[in-house]
């Protein structure tokens, strides 16, 4: 038998109306409808006939103070992942949850939960939270230092793991006759006592079908890359050339090794913001239109965000003034290198940054035809630079349903993509082992029983 051919595995990521930042000012977007579930059952419906892998939500726990001109607004992201199961069948489910402003114990019950909903379909995208906004939300003067963060993040995936495996998968017993409702042997604490947490368990969700949501990361800072090398099964990652996403997925896919791990078992997924037209003309023009309708108090509200300097003293038309350090950025420490690498490498004006930024944030963006969009993502896939895609519409629904109905065949005409799905489950479409309980054969945790 020979081996199956490698297929690249798709992401749709859904902001609202759209990743343009315009996207809410074009005359056929409709931004009241980002609170209303039949849209979003539309997108969602839209991936599975198209066979994503997945459908991703970002979120954040605080609101910017650009909202004058717009910002990222919306549903919780468990909430309306569990109504688009309903309606769905087979597409993956992932949602993004801090673990700088949340507690183990409800982020491993709600995933539990969603797990148990969708049939094994969810995903957990792990963040830090990188907006300081967020910080003032949650009793606390000031973010979070960017290394803490992290030792957070590590010790808060360690416990959640723990919740998960509080249950074998034989605990439940359901005996009608003799009444036992479970094996109290294998329904265990954990007693976790660390820096950070201290959690006793059980939780009180039996083991979900896929025994862990698979665990999903976004950070690509050198804190990142190490936490996704040693925890992550995909990463969500931001690339703006070929070569810089082939050093990044042979550092990260060595590190995975380095912690014992399989390094197919870690997929690497940049984004993409394709502007889709009949021929290239097209597609340039739609995004010059696009570029049109920023304002442009918005794009410098965030980009100086992004880079810790305010630049609305700055000539719109001129360079980027001298920026601090990378390692003084208590934000997302990989974007501001991203950014920085892009304006030196390509001369850009600040004004001309802002049009490069503002489909993507910072992940690439590409105005061509379908075949033109299929080639790049064939290229980046064949020659080590990707296992797939996070798709990123710059508008929505347009956007999404021209990359279905125009770009998925032209991948699948080349082999590169499904034509079905073969399994049930987003551990079976991203080809990921089920993990093991940790409880299962030796642990010194105590079980119900010996209370």
């Amino acid at each position: 038998m020979g081996k199956t051919k490698r297929q690249l595995h798709l992401n749709l990521f859904i902001m609202n109306v759209g990743h343009h930042e315009a996207a809410w000012r074009r005359p056929d977007a409709e931004p009241h409808r980002i609170t209303d579930i039949r849209y979003f059952e539309r997108l969602a419906r839209i991936a599975e006939e198209a066979k994503f892998d997945s459908l991703f939500l970002a979120d954040g726990l605080a609101v910017n103070k650009n909202i004058r001109h717009g910002g990222s607004v919306g549903l919780e992201p468990f909430t309306l992942l569990s109504a688009l199961s309903a309606v769905t069948r087979h597409i993956g489910l992932i949602g993004t949850v801090s673990t700088t402003y949340n507690e183990p114990f409800h982020v491993a019950r709600k995933f539990a939960s969603l797990d148990h909903i969708s049939g094994g379909r969810a995903g957990w995208n792990i963040v830090t939270s990188a907006s300081p906004f967020e910080a003032l939300n949650f009793n606390r003067d000031a973010h979070l230092e960017h290394g803490k963060r992290y030792e957070r993040a590590r010790e808060f995936l360690q416990v959640a793991k723990g919740l998960w495996d509080s249950w074998e998968d034989d605990a439940l017993v359901l005996d009608k006759t003799s009444g036992i409702f479970a094996d109290d042997r294998k329904v265990r604490e954990i007693q976790h006592a660390g820096e950070s947490f201290k959690v006793r368990g059980p939780l009180n969700v039996p083991r979900s079908p896929q025994g862990y949501p698979v665990l999903v990361q976004a950070g690509s800072s050198e804190d990142g890359k190490e936490f996704a090398a040693q925890h992550a099964e995909a990463i969500f990652t931001a690339q703006q050339t070929l070569e810089e996403a082939q050093r990044f997925y042979a550092d990260v896919k060595a590190r995975a090794t380095r912690f014992g791990r399989n390094p197919e078992e870690l997929k690497i997924l940049p984004g993409i913001c394709a502007v889709i037209g009949e021929t290239e003309s097209e597609a340039i023009e739609k995004e010059r239109e696009l570029n049109e309708l920023t304002v442009p108090e918005y794009g410098l509200h965030q980009l100086s965000n992004m880079l810790g300097v305010d630049l609305y003293t700055y000539p719109l038309d001129g360079p980027l003034p001298e920026l601090p350090p990378a390692e003084s950025i208590n934000g997302n420490r990989s974007r501001f290198q991203l950014v920085v690498d892009l304006a030196q490498r390509e001369e850009l004006t600040i004004r001309q940054l802002l049009h490069r930024l503002a489909g993507g944030r910072g992940h690439r963006t590409f105005a061509g035809t379908a075949v033109q969009v299929a080639d790049q993502l064939e290229a980046w896939f064949v020659s080590g630079g990707s296992d797939g895609f996070n798709v990123m519409p710059p508008y929505l629904p347009g956007g999404l349903e021209e990359f279905a109905r125009l770009v998925i065949p032209e991948l699948q005409r080349r082999g590169l993509f499904r034509t079905e799905y073969a399994g049930r489950t987003l551990r079976e479409h991203l080809g990921l082992p089920r993990p093991a309980n940790s409880f299962s054969e030796v642990t010194t945790s105590r079980s119900i029983a010996g209370l």
